[in-house]
């Protein structure tokens, strides 16, 4: 039997969507690296809510979360239909963790579909989104990434989808391939712990440069999705692309196989 890999994408901008570059382009190959999933299984920086949850509509629909950016990104579009067995079945496998049910308000935000543009460009594979409980802490996302980790037996790609470094405030517009000192060593950081024990990804909130690299969890709770799958998995994840951009952004992407 052959294990469907899980990946945690550092996605950046939206723009990254419709943009040929390093990042994406990798994303590309990795789509085609291994077998086509049966479904995918996001989870989003941008579905960040008070509750666990997943979208469960048979067709859902594209959110363009965003704004300031061209008309061409607006109108983008990523028509993948959802499954709602699975999304039944994600409820199932965590139990007793609660998984609500969404078959209306939510959808495929930029933080997947900017993604999945280059990995499945077809938008021909399922896809069941779960939100980020924001109530929650590390550890509670974390042991819910290990309940989630038998998915890929079944051939289910989970895609978690964030930035190890994010601080839009402190975003330097001239540096589009660089990172501030602090991003990169937080940067740096974040690749150790994974690359030795993912189960430790709460030490890095001790790191003298965690306030600047996480002035908010949403964007850096998907990494716990990733680490918790490898520390179930007995494994730890690989760097498939790494890099910091405009200053305060890590896109560095990690792969479980």
């Amino acid at each position: 039997m052959t294990t469907t890999p899980a990946v945690f994408v550092g996605h950046g901008s939206p723009m990254n969507a419709i943009e040929d570059n390093r990042y994406t382009q990798a994303w590309s190959a990795f789509g085609d690296s291994f077998a086509k999933p049966t479904a995918i299984l996001a989870i989003s920086a941008h579905w960040y809510i008070n509750a666990t949850a997943v979208t469960s509509m048979a067709h859902p629909r594209v959110i363009h979360d965003f704004y300031g950016f061209p008309q061409e990104l607006f109108d983008f579009q990523y028509p993948a239909p959802g499954d709602a067995k699975l999304a039944q079945h994600v409820g199932d496998i965590v139990e007793p963790v609660w998984v609500g049910l969404d078959d209306e308000t939510w959808g495929i935000d930029h933080g997947t579909w900017s993604v999945l543009a280059h990995m499945f460009p077809h938008a021909d594979v399922p896809v069941v989104q779960l939100a980020i409980d924001a109530s929650k802490p590390l550890d509670y996302h974390l042991d819910l990434g290990a309940r989630l980790a038998p998915l890929r037996d079944e051939g289910v790609l989970i895609v978690a989808s964030g930035n190890v470094v994010h601080n839009l405030r402190a975003i330097d517009w001239r540096s589009p391939e660089q990172g501030f000192d602090w991003a990169q060593r937080f940067d740096d950081d974040a690749r150790a712990v994974l690359s030795s024990d993912p189960s430790d990804l709460a030490t890095l909130a001790q790191s003298d440069d965690y306030r600047l690299a996480v002035p908010t969890p949403d964007h850096f709770l998907p990494l716990a999705y990733l680490a918790g799958v490898a520390s179930a998995s007995a494994t730890t994840p690989d760097v498939f692309v790494e890099g910091c951009t405009m200053g305060s952004l890590s896109m560095t992407s990690y792969v479980v196989r």
